[in-house]
């Protein structure tokens, strides 16, 4: 009988543990995997001062997960694209990310880029979701079951200040604006909004992008004597010419503003012209899952966090919840579990408000989550009113 040596028997031991090592990678389960999650924002184009902020909201949210473990055990992985807001490139970013692996793709950039990624999500049949977007025609236009939208509609913000307003009998009112996609879209909603209120829109001025005065469009609005102002332009500079027009003109009705009057530059670059000044946001600061946000965004980044912060963290702590619920990342499962979300709790939204599909819609932030705020000089005062009802 040959006896093997004590050499070929080392050899045929290091030959099973490397077997079964291999055997072990090999067979490793995809929970040892990241979880990717896509997000397409801007950094150097016009949605770059919404954009950034919502982003980095969405990566305090990924550190804030994997620092509890991940999901499902796994880390979060976000792949970032910049699409310096033009649509075509939002296409490429978005089939990139879907090469790429990710289960989920945030879309943080402008309306018409979130609108072109959904022909790539509905192709490739990939989870998609706007937590900061508010044009109500991103839902309808695409027939997208794969795509949802977290961000408050035009519709919601003006149904709010008209609850707000209901009680000062505004009969005949102004609409001002820009002619940006958005601006006009959000115009739009607000139109139909008074006009189902039956308020009377006595003067409809639109301040082109580029102006350098809006004072030919306020006189107008003057002549008009309405006894409202509703601001639907959400350009910072345009906004700051309207607002600055109002000031020099000795304007005294009431100005009730869109929330992208919410966004903190807004308090920088009109200075001294906001006084009084009404708007719509979906932050409260009071809440009590805002002040905890608020605390620990502040103990991570050294600075307090503000209400686009706010929709970058809940739209990724939103995305993280079906993936949990669906018990990993096939995305049919994810998206029939991000579907089903209800009663879901986020940093945004008035007090006691939650986001939730209900059966057949694919706009999720709840309708009576908006939060109306006056300014205090320069600073965005506390909430005076909430709901839409």
């Amino acid at each position: 009988m040959k006896i093997a040596s004590p050499r070929s028997g080392r050899m045929a031991g290091f030959a099973v543990r490397a077997a079964l090592a291999a055997a072990a990678l090999a067979m490793a389960p995809a929970m040892a995997q990241p979880i990717k999650i896509g997000i397409i924002t801007d950094k150097v184009g016009p949605a770059k001062p919404y954009a950034e902020p919502v982003t980095a909201g969405a990566v305090f949210a990924a550190k804030e997960l994997n620092a509890k473990g991940g999901v499902l055990g796994r880390q979060v992985e976000l792949l970032i694209e910049d699409d310096q807001a033009r649509p075509d490139i939002s296409a490429t970013a978005a089939r990139k990310l879907v090469e790429a692996g990710a289960t989920f793709i945030l879309s943080l950039s402008l309306t018409p880029s979130t609108q072109q990624v959904q022909t790539v999500t509905l192709e490739t049949r990939t989870p998609q979701l706007t937590p900061s977007n508010s044009g109500d025609t991103l839902t309808t236009q695409i027939d997208n079951p794969y795509f949802w939208q977290t961000g408050p509609l035009g519709s919601t913000q003006i149904a709010t200040l008209l609850a707000y307003a209901a009680n000062r009998s505004f009969k005949r009112v102004a609409l001002v604006g820009e002619n940006s996609d958005l601006g006009q879209l959000t115009n739009r909603s607000f139109k139909a909004g008074l006009e189902k209120s039956g308020v009377q829109i006595v003067a409809e001025e639109v301040v082109p992008r580029g102006s350098t005065t809006a004072d030919p469009q306020m006189q107008k609005v003057r002549a008009a004597k309405p006894d409202a102002i509703f601001l639907t332009g959400v350009t910072t500079p345009e906004n700051v010419l309207i607002l600055r027009s109002y000031r020099q003109l000795g304007l005294k009705m009431p100005l009730l503003g869109n929330f992208n009057l919410s966004v903190p530059q807004t308090a920088v670059v009109a200075k001294g012209l906001l006084d009084g000044v009404v708007f719509v946001d979906a932050f409260d600061p009071a809440k009590p899952e805002a002040r905890r946000f608020i605390e620990a965004y502040k103990k991570e980044n050294g600075v307090e966090p503000y209400n686009l912060n706010g929709y970058g963290y809940d739209g990724l702590m939103l995305v993280a919840d079906p993936i949990k619920r669906a018990g990993g990342t096939d995305k049919e499962k994810v998206r029939a579990a991000m579907q089903a979300t209800q009663g879901y709790v986020g940093v945004l939204g008035a007090v006691g408000s939650a986001y939730g599909f209900p059966a057949g819609k694919r706009t999720g932030f709840d309708r009576n989550g908006m939060v109306v705020r006056v300014y205090e000089g320069d600073r965005q005062g506390k909430v005076v009113f909430s709901g839409a009802q």
